[in-house]
């Protein structure tokens, strides 16, 4: 699979986030980004775009992001979720990873992680 041809939601409720790793991405290729501020628009946008790939926070207003991760994996078992945080990330990767997250990112992220984690999944290395 070539990067250009996936499709990758980015979740934060940080839009300097979102726009930083948009960013990134869109510089390595991938020209189908798409953004969700919470858990809740997260789900939504998962159901109108079934994206390859999830950048999800985990602390966000309305739905987190492991109650996103949840409700989104209910719906489709083979969703590819990567979550981030930078708080408590201890706890909240053996949340993550029992919720089924295939990743787990510290914040910041690092762009060569990133850049990694994306070359993985699209030579089917997950």
């Amino acid at each position: 699979m070539d990067i250009k041809d996936i499709k990758i939601l980015i979740c934060d409720d940080s839009i300097l986030s979102r726009k930083k790793l948009r960013d990134y991405i869109s510089s390595l290729g991938c020209e189908n980004i798409y953004d969700a501020e919470d858990g809740e628009d997260a789900i939504a946008q998962y159901t109108n775009l079934n994206p390859d790939l999830v950048f999800m926070d985990i602390v966000m207003p309305r739905k987190d992001g492991i109650e996103a991760l949840r409700a989104i994996l209910e719906m489709d078992e083979e969703a590819f979720i990567v979550m981030a945080s930078s708080v408590g990330t201890q706890s909240y990767l053996k949340d993550a990873i029992k919720a089924g997250a295939k990743d787990f990112l510290q914040k910041p992220l690092d762009s060569e992680q990133v850049k990694q984690l994306i070359d993985n999944f699209c030579k089917g290395g997950y």
